[in-house]
């Protein structure tokens, strides 16, 4: 038989027309970015046909009173339906950042899925990196980090991470609050509040249960748990262009109440 006919050869290898053979699904979960969208969308389609790489789009739209659906569905016509119209998902409110990424994995055809938010925080210029980093270690995940200088394992291409456009009280509260998860929790990473990520294994996600900002700390939490690899590629992470920041108290005081179940809970 041979060896690189077997089920398990070629779901290593992707069955796709690319130099690549995998196909990249990046799920969008947004909320009043009508804005940010078309600069999102033309990046993320500039990354993935320059590297010559198979690509969808699932956007995942939280019932936006900002038209942010309809621009979409007017990148659905520029970009082709293959690529978005037909995985544009409504949904009828506004039901949170975990459960986007849930709904949004089921509609997803490509072998990989890459998690990010839409409002051009997470430059799609790191895709490159997190594949070349699950390449060469075969990671079941890849995740950005704004809080180290170069990638776990080393990456040649990679740069420092870091943060533009914050003011102190936000870079404090986003150290205090991974230094916080770090001690209570232990996850192996050194960015848990990011959330720019790609994702071998779907059921890393599906297992999730947290809904709102603290999902993307208890994937990696749970991922250590359940004995899964990670690898982490440096980010640099910029303040939105449009709009207003999601973060308020109520996610400050779900995140602190996140840590004390994950402590208790995995």
């Amino acid at each position: 038989m041979n060896p690189f006919a077997s089920t398990a050869a070629l779901d290593m290898q992707g069955q796709f027309p690319t130099q690549d053979t995998h196909m990249y699904s990046v799920i969008l979960p947004t909320y009043n970015e009508r804005k940010n969208l078309p600069i999102i969308i033309w990046l993320l389609a500039k990354t993935f046909t320059e590297n010559e790489l198979a690509w969808e789009i699932i956007i995942v739209d939280d019932a936006s009173p900002d038209g942010t659906q309809e621009v979409a569905r007017q990148l659905a016509l520029t970009y082709g339906e293959d690529k978005i119209a037909s995985i544009l998902k409504p949904r009828a409110g506004k039901l949170g950042l975990g459960t986007a990424y849930i709904h949004g994995l089921n509609f997803v055809r490509g072998d990989f899925v890459i998690i990010m938010d839409a409002d051009f925080s997470h430059h799609p210029k790191f895709i490159p990196q997190f594949i070349q980093q699950q390449k060469s270690h075969n990671f079941d995940i890849v995740t950005g980090t704004r809080y180290r200088s170069t990638a776990s394992p080393s990456l040649t291409l990679a740069k420092p991470g870091g943060v533009h456009g914050w003011d102190l009280k936000r870079k404090l509260v986003s150290r205090g609050a991974n230094f916080l998860a770090a001690t209570v929790l232990s996850p192996g990473v050194s960015d848990l509040t990011g959330s720019f990520r790609r994702v071998e294994l779907r059921h890393i996600i599906s297992v999730t249960q947290s809904k709102g900002y603290v999902f993307q700390m208890e994937m990696m939490v749970r991922a250590k748990a359940l004995g899964y690899t990670v690898g982490e590629v440096p980010i640099t992470f910029v303040d939105r262009l449009f709009g207003e920041s999601k973060l308020g108290a109520d996610e400050i005081v779900s995140y602190a109440k996140g840590v004390w179940g994950l402590f208790v809970g995995v």
